[in-house]
């Protein structure tokens, strides 16, 4: 089951006509992502401190099928989908809460996440532990 981030569309989020910027589902993803990371203890910030490295986006693919508008209840999802020793690629969906079961899926897309040294930005190997905790168990 993908972790879940619950979030609400504000005018900050949306264009002129109403409807959240095409853009902004990468922000709403990232949220997602870190709140995800977090849930299983790790912070990003105390990532860096502890380890010297640091996630960064490498790649991102987005599918757009329909638009949120402004006060819409979404659920941004994560959920890994295959991991390397230095990255990470994790799918993730935006769906609307409707009445209605089950939600409406508004965009989908995939990102990869590489570990890096903070100090070189150079891909490095995450550290055992970090890729056991972000890791399923089998």
């Amino acid at each position: 089951m993908p972790f879940q981030f619950p979030l609400r569309v504000y005018w900050e989020d949306t264009d002129a006509g109403g409807i959240v910027f095409y853009a902004n589902y990468l922000k709403f993803f990232e949220r997602a992502r870190t709140e995800w990371l977090r849930s299983l203890g790790l912070g990003q910030q105390r990532l860096r401190e502890q380890t010297g490295g640091m996630f960064v986006v490498t790649d991102a693919q987005l599918r757009y099928l329909a638009p949120a508008r402004l006060d819409d209840e979404l659920i941004v999802t994560a959920a890994l989908q295959d991991h390397g020793r230095a990255s990470l690629t994790i799918v993730q969906q935006a769906l609307l809460k409707t009445e209605q079961s089950p939600p409406l899926l508004l965009t989908e897309g995939s990102v990869r996440i590489g570990w890096v040294d903070a100090a070189t930005m150079r891909p490095a190997r995450m550290p055992a532990p970090l890729l056991e905790r972000i890791t399923p168990s089998p």
